[in-house]
């Protein structure tokens, strides 16, 4: 008998399965919690042996668990735990040690959610992290120093400041197309800024999930630091027990449903969504050069990305040697056979395999690839031409390994084409020419913008990245997601000197009172804006 009563069972036939079975016994065990570390229940001892040893991705976090680690994350904010500056500093360096001591394991799960290859992991995922992790350390003391702002005369004697306040507890979601950058990125600036966390990977890559659900509380403070296995079904009831910020990465339709149910309490957001990121190719570019970055760009991760170029504008004079090189290029990269490269992966699911799969085929013409194996979740690097404006692949966003290319004549029909659509997250230009660099840059609206090269601006721990209009709201990385997940309090400390002149604005009013304010107030719109005599 184990300690709930129950019948022994072999710990090979203890899966989630199994627990899901007994619900009622598991919310009762959640019942009994108080702010203190509660106990794990049997089954949730099963349930996290099953997944350290088996290395079996937990299905589910049950609805009473979510609101019992938010009332933990809540109840530890409170007692001011995270606030402290050493606090912080050294939950960012267990962020590091965590990635170092884990890489293979990381390596490992990518691998089997994603097929991805070992570069791509450590380039675009673990090392991201860590450089975000690295930087916000260096520099930690420097944000958490309140700001001094310019004073007036009224408040010479006085103090004015900006304080940066941690929000609170937040909510990190993150999208299954970069299943580890996506949620540890935020959580570096939610650490940074003082903040306790619960953290949603996605489901859909589940032994990442899994991973991150043992690593996390292994390496962070378990009572401020929380991860938690939900469907996408499931987060929009989650946001609405009341977070204190909401950080989501994903697709429009999921971002749409996160914002309603954020919106009903009221909940500030940060919405990071995928989009058609137009590419434009003008006719003065180094064609050889442009294909190698283009191609890297999409068919990374399989063109499973939210900053990947998902269509080519193409000059019409250079289009035909622009997919030659396009072709070459794929040829180096992954062979004659790509479904036998260790550098190309696989769909994520088979849902998102047959949805672009026939998006694929409901559009233009293949000049390269189109080879599809649904056993195996592979789609070859593909090439489309003849690609009308109006086909099923320039309707959606595409998130695989399909790249259409369409042909414009000039770089004002290019500029004509980007601002009928969406704004995009992204906008890449591919031009010898600095004046055609700058009018795309300057008569375009993008969440960023990158020439002669694709997807690097997103990783810049210096510049902020987010979307703008349907690609999202807000934005992060380095001190821009300190802030996001800061409140600039502002501050002003006064001394009770000076009352003969702050006194004029003090019933009863009388004219002469008026006057001598209107007139310091026009004195200040030539110098300041305000009304220095207040």
């Amino acid at each position: 008998m184990d300690l709930a009563g129950n019948a022994h069972v072999p710990l090979s036939l203890l899966h989630c399965d199994a627990l899901q079975e007994r619900p009622t016994e598991l919310r009762s065990s959640v019942k009994t919690v108080s702010s203190s570390p509660p106990s794990p229940s049997p089954c949730s001892w099963f349930k996290s042996l099953r997944r350290t040893r088996l290395g079996e991705p937990c299905l589910k976090t049950y609805p009473l668990q979510y609101e019992d680690l938010l009332k933990r994350a809540r109840v530890s904010f409170q007692a001011r735990r995270s606030i402290k500056e050493n606090f912080r500093l050294a939950q960012l360096e267990a962020v590091v040690r965590m990635l170092e001591e884990h890489e293979c394991d990381f390596v490992d799960v990518l691998r089997r959610d994603l097929h991805k290859p070992r570069f791509e992991t450590v380039v675009s995922e673990l090392l991201l992290v860590k450089n975000e992790a690295l930087y916000a350390i260096s520099n930690l003391r420097k944000w958490m120093q309140p700001q001094q702002v310019e004073r007036n005369l009224s408040t010479t004697l006085d103090e004015c400041l900006m304080v940066n306040e941690p929000l609170g507890v937040v909510l990190v979601i993150g999208t299954w197309c970069s299943p580890v950058q996506m949620c540890l990125v935020p959580l570096v600036g939610a650490i940074a800024a003082g903040n306790c966390a619960i953290v949603s990977p996605s489901v859909c890559t589940a032994h990442t999930a899994a991973l991150l659900h043992r690593l996390i509380p292994s390496y962070l403070d378990n009572e401020c630091f929380h991860v938690i296995l939900a469907g996408i079904n499931d987060l929009a009831d989650i946001v609405e027990l009341k977070f204190d910020h909401v950080f989501f990465s994903g697709t429009r339709d999921e971002g749409i449903q996160i914002s309603q149910a954020a919106a009903q309490c009221l909940t500030p957001i940060t919405l990071v969504l995928g989009g058609k990121n137009p590419c434009y190719v003008d006719q003065h570019c180094d064609v050889t050069v442009t294909a190698q970055r283009i191609a890297w760009a999409r068919f990374h991760n399989s063109g499973q990305s939210l900053v990947a170029p998902d269509y080519i504008l193409c000059h019409s004079d250079v289009k035909t040697r622009l997919v030659q090189a396009l072709k070459c290029c794929l040829m180096r990269f992954y062979g004659s056979d790509p479904r036998e490269s260790s550098s190309f992966g696989r769909m994520v699911n088979l849902e998102s395999f047959n949805r672009t799969k026939d998006l694929l085929w409901r559009s233009g013409k293949v000049a390269l690839g189109g080879k599809v194996t649904e056993a195996e979740k592979y789609i070859a690097p593909t090439i489309l031409t003849e690609v009308d404006e109006s086909d099923p692949i320039m309707q959606h966003d595409i998130f695989g390994p399909v790249l259409p290319v369409l042909s414009v004549n000039n770089v004002d029909e290019t500029i004509a084409f980007i601002n009928k659509q969406e704004k995009p997250l992204c906008v890449y230009v591919y031009s010898n020419s600095s004046k055609v660099i700058s009018s795309v840059m300057s008569e375009t609206t993008s969440g960023s913008f990158c020439s002669n090269d694709s997807a690097l601006q997103s990783l810049i721990v210096t510049l902020p990245f987010g979307g703008v209009g349907g690609s999202g709201t807000g934005s992060y990385h380095g001190r821009y997601s300190f802030d996001t997940f800061s409140h600039r309090k502002s501050c002003l400390l006064r001394s009770t000197r000076l009352e003969c002149v702050t006194s004029l604005r003090y019933p009863p009013y009388d004219e002469r009172n008026l006057s001598l304010m209107t007139w310091a107030s026009s004195l200040s719109w030539k110098s300041q804006g305000w009304c220095q005599i207040l």
